[in-house]
């Protein structure tokens, strides 16, 4: 016989407790804590023995283990070459993001691929609408609205597809655990079916989850631990672009990731990233500067945009957009200590173009040339780049992947790059390289 008994759970971090707390000793969070029941087995039971027996590490094969290229190249460069067979991929991402477009997009758009679309948010009109939006057709995608999990495995055992997607994980609801959905247990439970089917019969399961009011997956942390992959979809919603990020990936680099761009039929793949982060302009003005930036193992340029002014209430503002306000405050420091420059009665407004958020220190010395060219009033072509590191005492600090950095810059037509001097074993046939040690330096060079 099985016994019942009653515990309270975590629905933030997952921590069991026998009794109720208003706070979560593990996690820190407030009102947190749900009674769920759970359903013990009687110690009078026999163990289960199952039938599969140990194998040498040498003799298991790696047929079928092929990955599975989808028409979306952003999507293959981010799960390191294509989808695993039996692999699960978890995406997270903010409300209105973008996930259900970006995978429905994928399974449309990549044909050969017999594909089961559970969707437990939306009917099946809805989805129809969807895919009529992207204008892309298949003849091969089942779609199914259900949120119990039986059924949905009735419906993967008779259709025996090849792709598998849950839209989302927090929907799904076990008869087995007497718990609402979207609870720690119900997504674990839920989960931990999926896995062992997906595992046993090599399916791929691209699973979408919500994530909470601090940008983290929704639900137990085992979630995170069960899954082969976690990717994180964000973006501004005031801007068109949206990055996928690597979290986790057992298959590949956690230090990729794609790049989209939102239109009104779907998701496009950016190749050049570039081309969304900075503005064409007609004539140059003060306060704009271009830096070379990476984002994991891909090199951007993006546009730092400088606005100095004197302080007309007395008291100097500063302001930064896209860019960490105390690193801002150091390197006015830094220009008013070792160069002279006096920002103390100025204003300083800084903005990362495109609305993206960089936290590359390389970016410093872009920040530097935008703020001193506005404070000068003098226009930098716009065939400069910059990468560099500022530190406190005013040297010019090497930065990493360097090369890639040069050639980016090259390739998309800068005829200068300043870098640090100690990152002086770089070589360009495309761009000139400007060695600069110091602050003070670089502004003689730069000006």
């Amino acid at each position: 016989m099985s016994k019942t008994k009653t515990i309270f759970i975590c629905q933030n971090c997952g921590t069991n407790s026998p009794k109720w707390m208003g706070k979560c000793n593990n996690c820190g969070e407030w009102n947190t804590f749900v009674e769920e029941i759970v359903e013990t087995k009687s110690s009078s039971n026999k163990p289960v023995v199952t039938k599969t027996k140990p194998q040498l590490l040498h003799e298991i094969s790696n047929e079928n283990r092929q990955r599975i290229i989808t028409s979306d190249s952003e999507l293959n460069r981010v799960l390191g070459g294509g989808i695993v067979p039996g692999s699960l991929i978890l995406i997270g991402g903010e409300p209105g993001i973008g996930k259900s477009t970006l995978l429905l997009q994928v399974v449309l758009q990549t044909k050969g691929l017999k594909t089961l679309y559970v969707s437990g948010e939306e009917s099946e009109q809805q989805l129809k609408m969807r895919a009529d939006r992207i204008k892309q057709t298949n003849a091969e995608i089942l779609v199914y609205t259900e949120t119990s999990v039986e059924s949905i495995m009735q419906q993967i055992e008779a259709t025996q597809p090849q792709l598998l997607v849950i839209d989302s994980i927090q929907t799904l609801e076990t008869s087995l655990i007497e718990s609402a959905a979207g609870s720690v247990s119900q997504i674990r439970e839920a989960t931990h079916v999926i896995q062992q089917y997906a595992k046993r019969n090599n399916l791929p399961v691209f699973i979408v989850g919500h994530i909470t009011k601090e940008g983290t997956i929704a639900g137990p942390k085992l979630l995170e631990h069960m899954v082969d992959t976690v990717l994180q979809f964000e973006g501004d919603r005031n801007y068109n672009y949206r990055i996928l990020r690597t979290q986790k990936n057992r298959f590949g680099s956690t230090a990729e990731l794609g790049i989209y761009e939102m239109r009104g039929d779907g998701m496009r793949a950016v190749t050049n990233p570039s081309e969304l982060l900075i503005t064409q302009r007609d004539e140059q003005v003060s306060g704009v500067a271009i830096a070379v930036t990476m984002e994991g193992m891909r090199a951007l340029l993006v546009e730092v945009q400088a606005l100095v002014s004197p302080a007309v209430y007395g008291t100097p503002q500063r302001s930064a957009t896209g860019y960490d306000l105390r690193r801002l405050g150091m390197i006015l420091a830094v220009l008013d200590k070792r160069c002279g420059f006096r920002f103390g009665a100025k204003d300083v407004f800084l903005n990362i173009a495109g609305g993206l958020r960089v936290e590359d220190p390389a970016v410093d010395l872009a920040v530097v040339a935008a703020l001193l060219s506005s404070y000068e009033d003098v226009a930098i072509s716009n065939k400069f780049s910059f990468s560099g590191e500022v530190g406190l005492s005013g040297e010019i600090r090497a930065v990493n992947k360097v090369e890639q950095r040069v050639a980016e810059a090259g390739k998309l037509g800068y005829e200068k790059i300043f870098i640090s001097k100690y990152n002086q074993k770089v070589s360009s046939s495309e761009a000139e390289i400007n060695l600069v040690k110091t602050v003070a330096e670089f502004y003689k060079k730069l000006f």
